[in-house]
């Protein structure tokens, strides 16, 4: 599988996903902790992709929705943004709704 379609395939078929360097627990980098603890301080699961771990994915990601840095938070099969973004829709109340909403409706 073409490593486009593996990034591809983890977007859709996870209702909220960050990439970034390093995991929630262990983040490499301070831009992918503070997006990682905004998604956390949602309540709800997510999934992660260690972009240090494949290097494919760290060389092929941007490429992939046009977006050039570390983290990328998907929801829903949709690029929300990085770091920043994520953050000022958490402190609006976007991002719980949002996660909250594309966890839900996969679980029922």
């Amino acid at each position: 599988m073409d490593v486009l379609e593996r990034i591809d395939q983890v977007v859709k078929s996870n209702p909220v996903v960050i990439f970034m360097k390093g995991t929630p627990q262990m983040p490499q980098c301070g831009f992918s902790m503070r997006a990682a603890q905004a998604l956390q301080a949602c309540g709800k699961e997510f999934a992660h992709v260690n972009v240090l771990m494949d290097p494919e994915i760290f060389e092929n990601l941007p490429r992939y929705a046009d977006w050039p840095t570390f983290p990328q938070i998907y929801i829903n099969g949709e690029l929300i943004g990085g770091c920043d973004i994520t953050l000022e829709m958490f402190q609006q109340g976007e991002l719980q709704k949002a996660v909250t909403e594309a966890v839900d409706k996969t679980s029922a």
